[in-house]
């Protein structure tokens, strides 16, 4: 198993690469068959407004999918011990639907809202962004369905997920809604219909601050 871990604002030092190592490894100790890689990455926030300042976030490839966690803390060494015990149960999560795939040859999944277009997400509220971009992330967007970006969703720990639709071919957006259940974002054309077979996109109530929060 590949463990490579990365530092923004912080010196990795010999003693901090040893405490990491130590925990990452245990946290993922019975799942080494399907880690392909690990990465860790230890930052440490200037910016006076984030609180707490110090994260630990882990990334596992595992057969293709990706398996995320992210813990902040004042402590660094505390953050390292959440998310490795975090990245545990996501791996255990990870592991449990493999084998309930095995065993159920149909997976069906409840709560994803594809209903009207919408027309306005935001409605008379101002869109609200970052400041500055500050961390750009590159990653493998392979076509999937509907049900495999779910499992991806709660794989990765965000409130959303962006996918390319094995069934058109378009980038996607999938994300928990905050009143229960799931809903998927989806691109329209010029008459006011999107492309997929169903014809439907995100429910109209959608409140686009349910998916605004963008990966880490």
């Amino acid at each position: 198993m590949k463990l490579v871990i990365h530092g923004k604002n912080i010196e990795i030092t010999d003693a901090i690469r040893e405490y990491v190592h130590q925990k990452i490894e245990k946290a993922v100790n019975h799942f080494q068959n399907i880690t392909n890689e690990v990465d860790v990455h230890l930052s440490v926030a200037r910016n006076p407004r984030i609180n707490p300042k110090q994260a630990a976030e882990v990334t596992i490839y595992a057969n293709g999918n990706v398996i995320r966690a992210e813990e902040s803390s004042e402590n660094l060494y505390a953050s390292i011990d959440l998310v490795a015990d975090k990245i545990a149960r996501q791996l255990r999560k990870y592991k449990e639907r493999r084998h309930e795939k095995k065993t159920h040859a149909q997976t069906s999944i409840e709560g994803v809202v594809q209903q009207t277009v919408v027309t306005d997400l935001i409605g008379d509220r101002a869109p609200e962004l970052p400041e500055e971009v500050v961390r750009t992330k590159y990653f493998a967007m392979p076509p999937m369905t509907v049900a495999e970006a779910l499992e991806q969703l709660q794989l990765v720990g965000h409130d959303f997920y962006m996918f390319r639709n094995v069934e058109t071919g378009e980038i996607n957006v999938i994300y928990e809604r905050n009143h229960g259940g799931y809903g998927v974002i989806q691109p329209r054309n010029g008459n006011g219909h999107t492309n997929g077979k169903n014809g439907k996109t995100a429910h109209a109530n959608t409140n686009i601050s349910e998916a605004s929060h963008a990966h880490k």
